[in-house]
C-alpha cells in the first residue's frame, strides 16, 4: 500500500513516520505539512518526499495517515476520502460531531476503508483483554480513569492549543470510551458531568444493556499521581485492564495492518470512523452537560437548544 503522511507535530514525528517508514507492508511515499520546512525535516529523516501540495500527495497514495488536530484532520481526512484514499486518523475523529458524520459520508461514499488509531484497542494486552471481558459479558458496573500529566508534567503535547482548548475530555476521554463501549455496549446516555480540578471531568454513562460506569480524565494530575486503570465488575467478579508492553511505533504499526486488511476485504473494523463518530457525539453530549447552563445551544449546528445530541 502507498501511504502518505499528513502532518508533521511532535505525534507525527515519534509515532507516525517511524511507523510508516519501517512497515515491511508500506511504501511511504511522502509527507505534507502545513509548514513545508516541518514537512521538509520529517521527509528527510525518514528517506522520503515532502510534498508542498496536499493534492499532489493524495494522487500518488493509496491511503494517508493522518497527525493533525481533530478540526484539522476532519477537513484533510474528507478531502483524501473524496480522493479516493483510505484513511488511518486519529482520535479524536473530529471537533464536532457535524465534522465527524462528514468524514464518515465521505469514506461511505467513495467506498474507502478507514480505521482510527484509539491505542488501547491495537496493544496485544489490552485488545486481548478487551475481547475475553466482552465475550463474558453480565457486567454491572465500571470504573475508568485516564489521568495525564500532559500539563503538569514534562510532556511532548504540553504546547498543544487543541488540547488546551479541549481539555481532557476529548485527549483521554477516547480512550476510556474506546474500552467501555466493546464491553458494556453502547451508551444510551451521559447520565452526569462535573468538573473537577483543573481540566479534570467526572462522566457518569448509561449504557443500552443497564450496565452503568464512571469516567475520570484528566490532562492536569501531578505526574505522580498519573496513569490509566479499567475495573469491571459483575457475575464474573472483578476484572482490572491489563498494562501494556511496548511503545507506540509498534501499536501503531498493528492499526496499520488493520487498514490494510479492511482496504483488502472491503470489511470495516470496529474501530472505523463510523465508531470514531459515536465517540464523538458521546463527548458532545459530555461537554455540553458540563457547560455553565445547559440551555445555551453548542455551536454545532446538528445540536438543538435545550436537547442533549444523542437524544436529537
Amino acid at each position: 500500500m502507498r501511504i502518505g503522511l499528513l502532518g508533521t507535530g511532535p505525534w507525527a514525528q515519534v509515532a507516525h513516520a517511524p511507523a510508516l517508514s519501517g512497515h515491511d507492508g508500506l511504501d511511504f511515499v511522502g509527507v505534507w505539512g502545513r509548514r513545508a520546512s516541518a514537512a521538509k525535516e520529517l521527509a528527510d529523516r525518514h528517506g522520503t518526499r515532502a510534498y508542498e501540495d496536499m493534492d499532489a500527495l493524495l494522487a500518488d497514495v493509496d491511503a494517508v495517515a493522518v497527525a493533525l488536530p481533530p478540526d484539522v484532520q476532519a477537513e484533510v481526512a474528507l478531502r483524501a476520502a473524496r480522493a479516493g484514499c483510505h484513511l488511518l486518523l486519529d482520535k479524536p475523529l473530529a471537533a464536532t460531531v457535524a465534522q465527524g458524520q462528514a468524514v464518515v459520508d465521505a469514506a461511505r461514499e467513495a467506498g474507502v476503508a478507514s480505521v482510527v488509531f484509539f491505542t488501547t484497542r491495537f496493544q496485544t494486552e489490552t485488545e486481548a483483554w478487551i475481547a475475553e471481558q466482552t465475550g463474558l459479558g453480565g457486567w454491572f458496573t465500571a470504573r475508568a480513569q485516564w489521568l495525564g500529566a500532559v500539563f503538569t508534567g514534562d510532556s511532548l503535547f504540553a504546547a498543544s492549543p487543541w488540547r488546551r482548548e479541549k481539555g481532557a475530555l476529548w485527549d483521554v476521554g477516547p480512550h476510556a470510551l474506546s474500552v467501555l463501549l466493546p464491553v458494556l455496549g453502547d451508551v444510551r446516555r451521559v447520565a452526569a458531568a462535573a468538573h473537577g480540578p483543573a481540566d479534570t471531568v467526572h462522566v457518569v454513562l448509561d449504557h443500552v444493556g443497564g450496565a452503568s460506569s464512571t469516567m475520570t480524565l484528566s490532562l492536569t494530575a501531578p505526574p505522580a499521581a498519573a496513569g490509566a486503570a479499567v475495573e469491571l465488575r459483575g457475575e464474573a467478579g472483578v476484572a482490572l485492564l491489563p498494562e501494556s508492553s511496548g511503545g507506540v511505533v509498534p501499536v501503531l504499526g498493528r492499526a496499520v495492518d488493520a487498514l490494510c486488511a479492511a482496504a483488502r476485504s472491503g470489511r470495516s473494523h470496529p474501530c472505523d470512523a463510523a465508531f470514531g463518530l459515536r465517540v464523538t457525539e458521546i463527548l458532545a453530549e459530555a461537554e455540553y452537560l458540563l457547560r455553565p447552563s445547559a440551555g445555551d445551544a453548542p455551536g454545532d449546528e446538528r445540536f438543538v437548544r435545550g436537547t442533549p445530541p444523542t437524544q436529537r
